[in-house]
């Protein structure tokens, strides 16, 4: 037995089986240092998934079952969208009647043709039922225009009702 085992183990086996020794711990230590660099990217405790990727293979895979699902990076711009969009939608509302959604310069609701805003009657802009006076063009919510909202005004303190001076 001894003589067909030195057969066989020969100097190119040797090498051979030290080669694969080799290959095998440069890819134990880059499964660490993958391991530790991936921890860091996801933003998790680095230096304590390098501790447990020590241990050979078991590390490995039980960092690859319990990592976060998102590089930091991919979490980040996920939260950046969902802003954007909650941002986008805070251009639109509901109708107080039937909460149906709505857009901010709607006047009707589309859905039960409720009034939701009025329109300024000199330049047709969407106003606030609350609004007075109309913020584009400074005209009265009542529709009468302001420069002659303030002669008619003057006008009644003076006493004076065609206006002529």
């Amino acid at each position: 037995m001894s003589e067909l085992l030195s057969q066989f183990w020969t100097e190119q086996m040797q090498t051979a089986l030290n080669v694969v020794v080799v290959l095998l711990i440069i890819l134990y230590i880059l499964s660490i240092v993958w391991v530790v660099r991936d921890a860091y990217l996801r933003g998790t405790l680095w230096y304590i998934w390098g501790i447990v990727a020590l241990v050979p293979i078991l590390g490995l895979i039980a960092y690859c079952m319990l990592r976060p699902p998102l590089l930091s990076v991919d979490r980040d711009e996920q939260e950046l969208e969902i802003a954007l969009k909650q941002r986008q939608l805070m251009k639109y509302g509901e109708c107080a009647t039937c909460g149906y959604p709505v857009e901010a310069d709607f006047v009707l609701c589309p859905n039960c043709h409720t009034q939701l805003k009025n329109l300024c009657s000199h330049c047709q802009h969407a106003l606030d039922p609350a609004w007075q006076v109309c913020p584009y063009c400074a005209t009265p919510v009542g529709g009468v225009p302001r420069s002659s909202a303030s002669s008619a005004l003057r006008r009644r303190r003076t006493g004076n009702p065609t206006g002529q001076a």
